[in-house]
């Protein structure tokens, strides 16, 4: 069973994007992968036709083999792109192997250890009148895990404002109180997008009392662990930390030294489902549970809910689209397949593959307009994280 070719498919979806990857081979069945490197979908694309020279033609069963030839075919191996080119080629293998055998991905990975995959909303929100009525529709669908993303950025001509003291002022408040109101049952935490530094991430965690929020995800930048490593000191609550993170040594240092207390994995970034079996398994013998990152579409959550459910030590799964908010992420019109939701799981279904269709026509029909992220400044006029 031979690689006979790999097509891409970017599209436009909701507010963002997302790149499909199909690997088809000569027995006549194909698998759908996807990448997770939101807005730079064209660099991805780049590193694809250089991996279609010594792809194809290759034998689709064998995906270890592959993955490392892809990772250190060149002097110059892994970084974000090319473990996102990587990600989305390797859950395509898994798919066509899947098929191939007749058994979902799962099984390909050492069977299920649950039925269904339980989610966390991801609940955006820019007032405080937003929070309050997003998180409580989600308590009362039987969601009981909320991620809180704040935007509450000002506009100012065609720039967007933050200032991250005046946030952490204002947000602290808001949570205290959303505490109060919601009671202790409710798991909270809260997604600071890396827009901090160590010492306001202290201050913002100082000014609620203890109790109030049960995790803070990836409060600053992660290109420096030594970072990670004083504010861990600093800082008596867990970290959510791991979604930029493209291998398993980059996760390494946040493992072993206990930098992180969940592990944002992304299977569309990391290097697909070969890569992410590693570092769950790195992950377990740490004690540290998984909470993946899953912005994107119905290829990352499937393939997602596969790793999830071969996982022991499995957490939550990201859920964009909950009864108080719909991003539009899940793309029906695009995914004719895909994982559907229960209240506030995934069943762990026995499709064969993935359990993904894709409309590559209406994909050619629609066409491709690259997008980028909001650039924020602060009123300085200076550049900061969104």
């Amino acid at each position: 069973m031979k690689i006979s070719a790999i097509k891409t498919f970017p599209i436009n979806v909701g507010f963002g994007s997302q790149l499909v990857v199909k690997v088809e081979t000569d027995s006549g069945i194909y698998g759908w992968g996807a990448s997770g490197l939101s807005g730079r979908e064209l660099a991805v694309i780049g590193a694809i036709e250089h991996f279609k020279g010594f792809l194809i033609g290759k034998d689709a069963r064998n995906i270890g083999a592959l993955w490392q030839e892809m990772y250190r075919g060149q002097y110059f191996e892994g970084g974000r792109v090319l473990t996102a080119a990587i990600s989305a080629i390797d859950i395509a293998l898994y798919d066509i192997k899947g098929k191939a055998l007749g058994v979902p991905v799962y099984e390909l990975l050492g069977g299920k250890h649950r039925d269904h995959v339980d989610c966390f909303a991801s609940v955006r929100f820019r007032t405080r009148e937003e929070l309050f009525e997003y998180s409580k529709i989600c308590i009362k669908e039987g969601w009981n895990m909320l991620r809180l993303a704040p935007a509450e950025f000002e506009a100012e001509g065609d720039k967007e404002l933050f200032e991250p003291r005046e946030s952490i002022a204002v947000i602290a408040e808001w949570l205290t109180d959303l505490r109060k109101e919601v009671g202790s049952a409710v798991t909270i935490g809260i997604d600071y997008h890396t827009r901090l530094t160590p010492a306001q991430t202290y201050s913002f965690i100082k000014r609620m009392p203890p109790g109030t929020l049960d995790y803070i995800e990836e409060p600053i930048r992660d290109e420096n662990p030594e970072a990670y490593e004083n504010l861990r000191k600093m800082v008596d609550i867990p970290f959510t930390i791991g979604e930029e993170f493209s291998s398993k040594w980059q996760f390494l240092p946040f493992l072993e030294r206990n930098l992180t207390q969940y592990a944002r994995i992304d299977i569309c970034n990391v290097g697909g489902i070969t890569e992410a079996m590693k570092v769950a398994s790195l992950a377990e013998a740490h004690y540290i549970d998984l909470m993946p990152h899953n912005p994107l579409g119905p290829i990352c959550t499937a393939a997602t809910i596969h790793m999830a459910a071969a996982s022991p030590n499995f957490g939550w799964l990201e859920e964009m689209n909950t009864p108080a908010q719909y991003m539009g992420t899940d793309a029906p019109e695009f995914y004719p397949v895909r994982p559907i939701l229960d209240g506030p799981t995934y069943p762990v279904l026995d499709t064969p593959g993935l359990g993904v269709e894709f409309d590559e026509e209406l994909a050619l029909e629609k066409g491709f307009k690259p997008i980028e992220i909001p650039r924020l400044r602060r009123k300085d006029g200076s550049f900061t994280n969104w």
